[in-house]
This record gives C-alpha cells, sequence and structure tokens, in this order.
C-alpha cells in the first residue's frame, strides 16, 4: 500500500523497516504482505496487511487507484500497488515482530532529484548497479524503488497540471 496522508510538507507517505527476522529482513519496503484465503481482493489484503504492520485504523483510509502490477521472480510474487489517501496523518504503531521502525517522508523530499541514487548489490558473484531513491537516509531498492519510480510519474505529472 502507498498511504498518502498531510504533513507539514505537503502531502506524505510511509514505508516500513522490516524487522531483521523473516522475509527481506531490515529492508525498507511498503506496507503490504501474502494475501490469505479471507482476503476477498488483493485491496482488502493491502488493507489487513497495513493495519497488521503498522497499526493504523484504516477505516479512514480510501482508495485512489492501483498502480501497474509487478511480478518480482527473485521472490516468485505478483505485487499489486494499492495507492490510498486519509485526510491527517496515522498513528502508527508497528508491530514489532514484523516492523522495526515506521519511516514518514514527503512525496516532494522524496522525489526530489537528489534523492534519486544508485546502490550496487552482489548476486552470484556479480556487482549489479539498482537505482533507489533516498528516505531520510534510508535506501528504497528493488521493488519498492520500481512501485515508487511508477508512482513519481503519476504523481508529478498530477501536480505540473
Amino acid at each position: 500500500m502507498i498511504l498518502l496522508f498531510p504533513c507539514s510538507d505537503g502531502l506524505g507517505t510511509v514505508f516500513i523497516h522490516r524487522s531483521r527476522w523473516g522475509p527481506h529482513g531490515g529492508q525498507i519496503s511498503l506496507p503490504g504482505g501474502r494475501q490469505e484465503p479471507a482476503d476477498a481482493n488483493l485491496e482488502e489484503t493491502a488493507y489487513r496487511e497495513t493495519r497488521e504492520e503498522i497499526g493504523i485504523n484504516t477505516g479512514s483510509v480510501r482508495t485512489l487507484g492501483m498502480l501497474t502490477p509487478l511480478y518480482v521472480p527473485y521472490s516468485n510474487y505478483r505485487i499489486q500497488p494499492v495507492v490510498t489517501f486519509t485526510d491527517t496523518e496515522p498513528e502508527f504503531v508497528p508491530d514489532s515482530r514484523e516492523v522495526e521502525s515506521v519511516v514518514r517522508v514527503p512525496l516532494l523530499e522524496l522525489f526530489h532529484p537528489d534523492n534519486r541514487k544508485s546502490m550496487f548489490i552482489r548476486k552470484l558473484g556479480i556487482r549489479i548497479g539498482a537505482p533507489c531513491y533516498d528516505a531520510g537516509g534510508h535506501c528504497v531498492w528493488g521493488a519498492t524503488a520500481m512501485i515508487m519510480s511508477e508512482f513519481e510519474v503519476l504523481f508529478i505529472s498530477c501536480i505540473s497540471g
């Protein structure tokens, strides 16, 4: 879920710094996770996972739309990004088993050209460059950066008129 809310610098969003344990340990990501049999659809999954991970009341959150589904070969997941909005900044109560911390960031700061960077990772002994966003000193990369890149294009085109 890309959760949008008003903040002192316009619109903000939130990432989670995943706990060191479990899948994608230590990474910065959007709230979300695997669909459960009880979830009616992927939108409901996004809401449930967001409630579980960052403890917000999603009663005042409304869906604005969906981004392009993203298949991630490494994890064999198909991610369906859901873009949402709430009128006030939520009170975040992260689940300490899944979330080390909550990372709030204004969108204009996140999408500032100075915060688009590159990092290098090693896979199978090969050094690979990967684009990333600097979110207040946290590196947003991989599938999360790909999702935010699509959202950035839409966001910038909306505010540019």
